[in-house]
């Protein structure tokens, strides 16, 4: 059993900036990929971005390409969602989620919420 805990939610202004963390409850460097959803209200859930084990190779939206960058700390066990030039588009609960070999695991989500 993975536990993922996010962190770093709020209220930002358009062109703001947000840095989200996940905290695993495991040594991450076991997990296959590390994972950033979203979900807008009325909306699908939407990958944002993945970073994979070992190389640590990430995929992003094209929608948050150039804005958002996934990175990881195996000393912390976190993955970070670093999120600059926000726009109202970005608002959205932002799922955290891992795999570990044929199993997917979820955080709890936080709130993003882009407005002036």
């Amino acid at each position: 059993q993975v536990h993922l805990v996010e962190s770093g939610g709020g209220l930002v202004q358009p062109g703001g900036s947000l840095k989200l963390s996940c905290a695993a409850s495991i040594n991450i460097f076991r997990l296959t990929f590390m994972g950033w959803f979203r979900q807008a209200p009325g909306k699908e859930r939407e990958l944002v971005a993945t970073i994979r084990g070992g190389g640590g190779s990430t995929n992003y939206a094209d929608s948050v390409k150039g804005r958002f960058t996934a990175t990881r700390d195996y000393a912390k066990n976190t993955v970070y969602l670093q999120m600059n030039s926000l726009k109202p588009e970005d608002t959205a609960v932002y799922y955290c989620n891992a795999g570990e070999e044929a199993v997917i695991y979820w955080g709890q989500g936080t709130q993003v919420t882009v407005s002036s």
